[in-house]
């Protein structure tokens, strides 16, 4: 999609639902002028930050993503320094309406004192996270894991934002290839690192993706965070 297409989508209210066994955070609803949002928020209200992630997985949706459950993961590790949100979906699979759902995210955030964003996303989700941050001043870089090509296309766009793009060697859904393409389309500051025997959920290099991002995401947003936490 490009930077022209009209997106027009506005938040008209929040609500929260009962978050399930073995899940973590705290389940928001965020109710939109095209559906309602499902997602599940990290942080501590009387510990405010304007620091923040935004996390969106591949075609099937969810809230979990690669990489053994990361951004749960994360999302628990960094609060209440970073605010996480993990969104799922209202059209899982639709391009425009997937980008819609994560500057409805951002939207939120940047609402409630956030001014620092970074955007991460999954296979499909990579794409979603590239079409997305040019229209938000506010985020200030992009993660793209296993990231399709299709929707990347302007990735361009994401400068002067920061890029990293993670792959592994072995993915048998999307080729490698995929990221290197996306990464030589792209302008600097930009990174991609190759995962050596690591399919496309990351699932052998959990933990060194883990670590990486982590790292990367506290660098960008310049948080005052001991990066081996």
């Amino acid at each position: 999609m490009s930077k022209d297409e009209d997106i027009s989508i506005g938040i008209v209210g929040l609500s929260e639902w009962g978050v399930e066994e073995g899940q973590t955070g705290r389940g928001l609803y965020i109710d939109t002028t095209r559906g309602r949002i499902k997602t599940l928020i990290h942080h501590h209200p009387e510990l405010p930050t304007t620091k923040a992630i935004v996390w969106v997985s591949g075609a099937s949706g969810g809230l979990d993503g690669p990489a053994d459950r990361m951004y749960q993961l994360l999302g628990e590790e960094m609060a209440p320094d970073v605010t996480s949100i993990r969104l799922d979906y209202r059209h899982p699979g639709d391009l425009t309406e997937s980008v819609m759902d994560t500057l409805s995210a951002v939207s939120f955030l940047t609402g409630t004192g956030h001014e620092d964003i970074v955007l991460v996303g999954h296979s499909f989700g990579g794409a979603v996270v590239i079409s997305a941050a040019p229209f938000s001043d506010d985020v200030r870089g992009v993660v793209a894991l296993s990231s399709q090509t299709a929707g990347a296309f302007n990735v361009s766009n994401v400068a002067p934002r920061a890029l990293l793009l993670i792959h592994g060697d072995e993915d048998l859904v999307l080729h490698h290839n995929c990221s290197e393409m996306i990464f030589n389309w792209a302008n600097e500051p930009k990174e991609l690192l190759l995962m050596p025997g690591s399919g496309h959920r990351l699932s052998e290099c959990a933990r060194e993706v883990q670590f990486k991002v982590k790292q990367w995401v506290l660098e960008h947003l310049k948080c005052g965070i001991d990066l081996g936490k």
